[in-house]
């Protein structure tokens, strides 16, 4: 507090876990204690820091990526000793597997565990002993009952009977009821999505040279290095939760295998005079290879976002990049020269390269929030108190003469409808069980209600209430909305129609613009409007919500609408348009920047969303907002608007 300026020119820094530390602190804090000091004020940095920490703890090794050595595992492992993949998203090793054996000369026999599975896996492992070939279980966690009897087999059969290039393969799911004894007396490794470097270097070690020769066209190995960054990249968003995709989607080697045939087969098709058919070979990518497991309308648009903007005639050019420093490796000939441009990358990716953000902002700062909130869960010494006000208060002032009220606005309007439906549900919420008298003995404790007292004593949301509201950060932010709600639909019944609307503040915000489409329809019944052929079209206007003091006249219709904030850029309200954020900033409501200056050249259609988890359930609608830059910027930068960001 005495020295704001140097800790404040210390919180602005891009990598502040690399700057000197004020007043001194710098010499007295370890790097345990400065990896406390960022995590408390710097969560985007936490990772950085916490790579130092492992780095002076364990050695510069541990910190780094390493990309599997499958080859090297099969000569520590014999033939009573498993080898386990544990898996995650994105991570499945078979193909990796079966390459391996092929160039041992070894038969692989894959089976997916699952109920009934076991006869065919017994047969598969009496022949896989016999003639030294590889058994690999697929998704053992929906077979651990067989775990037993297959460590038992395998650890009590004799050297004689056992062939000695016989192996056992598992990839299983985490599972709480995985037999330890297995874990015990068997070879454990992961093969986790990995960072941009180590995800190139993982792609290209399973390249052999005669992939990388197989075309003699110079624009084979350009589009091969590119759908490896593509490859690499879809995988590497998914670390960002909702900012990389709405729906964590499990890209594998699978994909890139059969992108890269697809593009060796379009090229050996090759017209010379024509040149490559980017429309095709952008289809093919973002709809079909990729695309297949798109289920999301927006994501779909991202990925093929990402086609449009890397897969053109400017990718054979000297001056293209995937970003700053990200290029290709022109002059290559050999997957050794690939590599080695590949290990000229950066350790460690600015979030530029793995989700077009900003490097003030590193959208997987989410990553050290699971540890930190299992310790608060533990460290919790008081019991949260609400408001003291009771719910049946609130429930007097919502409902109090709802009725009479609706009848005189006229209880058949559309938006009068939409009250009352919201009404109804702002009713089932405060009337709920938990209102009832627990220190009367009235009611008997049941298993909704010791959630609900353990949920109140660490400052969290009970089951019973989300299932009938609405999610929440904790449960002082879920009862200051349940205040604001109501406060909203009580002004709307008590004192009439409010001027602009708190979007955030309804259960069913469609319902919302759905009545407000039906209203404006029928006050232009006379110019010849039907529902079916009415649009919603916005405007960002630039007044504050103080400056609202009627609703929009009546030759324009709509309604005011106020609370979103936008997630992943920033808002220029003097020039009305997108611009960068500030520094440090992810969400915002409304930004004071002066205008970054140039002509709008596009709108940026920009989804909204209920809250920051973006799925088809929290999807609203779409506005339209204008952008000095590319449609594209945004839509890789993953920018929405969110009713609430908690």
């Amino acid at each position: 507090s005495q020295n704001e300026r140097a800790w404040r020119t210390w919180f602005d820094h891009p990598a502040p876990e690399d700057t000197a530390l004020p007043d001194g602190y710098e010499e007295k804090l370890d790097t345990f204690r400065k990896l406390l000091l960022i995590r408390s004020w710097c969560p985007d940095r936490t990772t950085a820091q916490a790579r130092h920490y492992i780095s002076e703890s364990l050695g510069q090794q541990y910190a780094e990526g390493l990309v599997l050595d499958l080859d090297a595992m099969l000569t520590e492992s014999d033939t009573r000793t498993p080898m386990v993949c544990l898996l995650s998203m994105g991570s499945d090793p078979t193909e990796n597997i079966e390459r391996l054996a092929k160039s041992k000369g070894a038969p692989c026999r894959p089976i997916s565990m699952g109920q009934g599975q076991e006869v065919h896996a017994r047969r598969l492992l009496a022949n896989s002993m016999t003639d030294g070939g590889w058994l690999l279980l697929q998704n053992c966690h929906l077979g651990l009952d067989f775990l037993d009897e297959l460590l038992e087999t395998v650890t009590m059969a004799t050297p004689e009977s056992v062939h000695k290039s016989f192996r056992v393969w598992l990839t299983t799911d985490m599972h709480p009821r995985f037999p330890i004894t297995f874990l015990q007396s068997s070879i454990k490794f992961t093969n986790e999505p990995p960072l941009v470097k180590a995800g190139l270097k993982r792609t290209f070690s399973g390249v052999s040279q005669d992939q990388l020769e197989i075309s003699n066209l110079p624009e084979w190995k350009p589009l091969l290095y590119a759908v490896a960054f593509l490859h690499t990249t879809v995988q590497e968003r998914r670390k960002f939760g909702p900012l990389g995709w709405n729906i964590p989607y499990e890209f594998n080697q699978a994909d890139f295998t059969s992108s890269m045939q697809f593009v060796q087969n379009h090229l050996d098709d090759l017209d010379a005079r024509r040149g490559v058919n980017w429309s095709c070979l952008r289809y093919m990518l973002g709809e079909v290879q990729y695309g297949g497991r798109v289920t999301d309308d927006l994501d779909k648009r991202l990925l093929n976002t990402f086609t449009r903007v890397w897969f053109s005639e400017n990718t054979f050019s000297d001056k293209f990049c995937f970003y700053k420093g990200y290029s290709i490796p022109a002059k290559a000939k050999t997957v050794q020269d690939v590599l080695q441009h590949v290990e000229a990358l950066p350790l460690v990716d600015s979030p530029e390269v793995r989700a077009h953000w900003t490097s003030n902002h590193d959208p997987s700062s989410h990553r050290g929030d699971p540890a930190a909130s299992s310790l608060n869960l533990l460290l919790s010494a008081g019991v949260w108190a609400p408001p003291q006000r009771s719910s049946a208060e609130i429930l007097s002032n919502c409902v109090s003469k709802v009725k009479g009220q609706l009848q005189k606005m006229g209880p058949l309007q559309p938006m009068n409808i939409f009250l009352r439906q919201e009404v109804d549900r702002m009713q089932r919420v405060i009337s709920s069980d938990l209102n009832l008298p627990l220190s009367a003995g009235t009611i008997i404790m049941s298993e909704d209600l010791r959630d609900a007292l353990d949920c109140m004593f660490d400052a969290r949301i009970p089951r019973l209430w989300l299932r009938l509201s609405w999610p929440s950060a904790t449960l002082g932010f879920w009862f200051s909305e349940l205040l604001e709600r109501n406060q909203q639909l009580s002004g709307w019944i008590s004192t009439g129609r409010p001027n602009q609307f708190w979007l955030t503040g309804f259960f069913n915000p469609q319902g919302f613009l759905t009545a407000m489409r039906q209203e404006t329809t029928r006050s232009n019944l006379s110019r010849g409007w039907a529902l079916d052929t009415v649009t919603l079209s916005n405007d960002v206007t630039k007044m504050m919500r103080e400056d609202v003091l009627a609703p929009p006249p009546e030759d324009v219709g709509g309604v005011y609408i106020y609370g979103l904030f936008l997630d992943g850029a920033g808002w220029d309200r003097r020039g009305a348009k997108l611009t960068e954020a500030p520094p440090k900033v992810t969400n915002m409501a409304d930004s004071k920047r002066q205008p970054g200056g140039g002509m709008v050249v596009g709108l940026y259609s920009c989804p909204v969303y209920k809250k920051p988890r973006r799925t088809d359930l929290n999807f609203i609608f779409s506005l339209q907002l204008r952008s000095v830059q590319p449609v594209e910027h945004w839509t890789l930068r993953g920018a929405a608007l969110l009713c609430d960001c908690k």
